[in-house]
């Protein structure tokens, strides 16, 4: 029976004579890892790539210099202002490319789901949690949620406070709030200095953090559903 491994930690781990065909691995951690007499076919790896040996050839730099993504992917976890501008700037700038799209295009791709994932509203709206989560209520101090946000399916039994889980918002009301969100959260990395932060925060559901791992977990939300909801709306038609 197929099983679902979700927060195990199988550092230093041996899998010997195992089946992982049709498995989907994601928001793992395979640094360090050895795959010896494997059988990789109709194989899709998608994710930061660094030092990677395929039969015993590096082929990193190929691989890298044929992403369209590295720039982006490469930069984010910055540990400057400037890192963190940069990709800011740029995801931004992704994000307006596509909604502009979207916004010539037939209203009903917002609500269309692909495989069974995330609408363009849901994806949204799972950001402006994702913002609320890590920015607003751990750096900024503010005490609810936007009531329009949409938690992880994991997470949407838990209680968040100021959260309304019948919302159902416009796409334009989705996207006003989202624009709030960014003009302050871009305001605020434009000006801030890393030495006036506490060097850890406190995350609702995560516990204590590092600081800086707030920004870095905004940025890798944005990146990531970036990348899907491109996918998907390329799926649609919006290529």
């Amino acid at each position: 029976m197929p099983e679902s491994f979700e927060n195990h930690d199988f550092a230093d781990s041996t899998f010997w004579g195992v089946q992982f065909r049709r498995a989907a691995f994601r928001d793992a951690d395979f640094s360090g890892s050895t795959f010896f007499h494997v059988l990789l076919r109709d194989v899709s790896i998608d994710g930061e790539i660094k030092n990677l040996v395929v039969n015993g050839v590096d082929v990193t730099e190929f691989v890298n210099s044929h992403d369209r993504w590295w720039p982006l992917r490469s930069n984010l976890t910055p540990d400057s202002v400037d890192g963190l501008v940069e990709s800011w700037t740029a995801l931004a700038r992704e994000w307006s490319a596509l909604l502009d799209r979207v916004a010539s295009a037939d209203p009903v791709v917002v609500s269309k789901s692909i495989n069974g994932e995330w609408t363009l509203s849901e994806t949204l709206r799972h950001l402006v949690f994702a913002m609320d989560k890590w920015f607003t209520m751990p750096i900024l101090r503010k005490q609810t949620y936007s009531a329009i946000g949409l938690p992880n399916s994991s997470a949407q039994q838990r209680s968040w406070p100021g959260l309304d889980p019948s919302a159902k918002p416009s796409f334009a009301e989705i996207l006003a709030t989202r624009a709030a969100q960014h003009e302050v959260f871009g305001g605020f990395v434009s000006m801030m200095n890393f030495e006036n932060l506490p060097e850890s925060v406190s995350v609702e559901e995560n516990g204590d953090v590092p600081t800086i791992m707030c920004f870095h977990v905004v940025l890798e939300e944005e990146f990531e559903h970036l990348r899907y909801m491109i996918r998907d709306m390329a799926e649609l038609g919006l290529d």
